[in-house]
């Protein structure tokens, strides 16, 4: 899949261009809906396949007070969006400067660039251009003017419930791994870059990789049996979310630890997916590190059963 900045560098030669377009954060299943028609159209006319997203969510400009953390990292969801057969994603880089260009000249400016739109599929709900004035009717108009088909397709509904980022969200933070796997079409995974941290789990004799948590939605604090993804390889692993309570830190901070199971490697900078398989217990204050110690063996025993 192509990944480009501008809908100039597509570069279509006369080809009718299939467009979705959305946030896509978890790209779950009322997303993947938008997807399947925008990859039925280009299959049915010969087209290309694009999707058009942002490299941040829009509320982080417009309404940082109200910017939700992410479901998936960027990389993580541009992996999905190709896996699900996308020729070539637009990714805009969402900016104040971006956040005011009206619905219009938006639309225009795909059309310009573009060549030749010949569908455009968003859910029926959607928003877009400066302060969201901009939905599927304002499309239907345009689609008229610049001669392209509009799919508003409505929501995806699960357990009589639409499906929903906002949801998902709620799922993950409740600790409903399943629920949210459900909504996603596939198994929650937690997707970040490894950063350098303070050696302690390698001093305790189990070395872990430090995730970096910004941005992103995070499970409840824990102990989880889970599948690392990285640098091409699954490895089975025991992760530690939480603030450490038994090291007495006075400023203590978020830290998400994956411990490989016989596993020893270089891991800094490099981005790792946890797929969770089992939450092994709640995080908890023991008396002392060597307490702790002790219960990370027995975490780590129960987990090679699991698996």
């Amino acid at each position: 899949m192509r990944v480009i900045p501008t809908a100039a560098e597509l570069n279509a030669h006369g080809r009718k261009v299939c467009v979705a377009i959305g946030m896509f954060d978890g790209v779950h299943l009322g997303h993947q809906q938008v997807i399947r028609q925008t990859l039925e159209d280009a299959r049915q006319h010969e087209g290309i396949a694009v999707a058009i997203t942002f490299d941040r969510h829009p509320n982080s400009v417009v309404a940082p007070d109200h910017n939700p953390p992410l479901i998936y990292s960027l990389s993580q969801k541009l992996r999905v969006i190709e896996s699900l057969g996308i020729d070539t994603t637009l990714l805009i880089r969402f900016d104040k400067a971006f956040s005011q260009i009206p619905g219009e000249e938006f639309i225009e400016g795909l059309a310009r660039d573009f060549g030749a739109i010949h569908s455009l599929c968003v859910g029926s709900a959607f928003t877009f251009g400066h302060k969201r004035k901009g939905n599927v009717a304002l499309l239907n108009r345009l689609g008229q003017q610049f001669n392209f088909i509009v799919h508003g397709l409505a929501s995806v509904s699960l357990d009589e419930r639409t499906v929903s980022s906002t949801r998902i969200r709620e799922s993950i933070s409740a600790g409903n791994l399943d629920a949210a796997s459900q909504m996603l079409g596939r198994s929650y995974a937690l997707a970040s870059r490894v950063i350098r941290g303070d050696q302690l789990g390698r001093q305790f004799g189990f070395p872990t990789a430090n995730l970096d948590p910004d941005e992103l939605l995070i499970p409840p604090n824990g102990v989880y049996a889970a599948h690392a993804h990285v640098q091409g390889r699954f490895h089975r692993a025991v992760v530690n979310i939480g603030m450490r309570p038994t090291l007495g830190n006075p400023q203590p901070k978020l830290q998400i630890e994956a411990h490989l199971l016989d596993v020893s490697a270089d891991l800094y900078g490099q981005e790792m997916e946890l797929v969770f398989v089992e939450k092994l217990r709640d995080e908890q204050k023991f008396s002392s590190p060597e307490v702790l110690r002790e219960q990370i063996r027995r975490d780590i025993e129960v987990a090679r059963h699991l698996f």
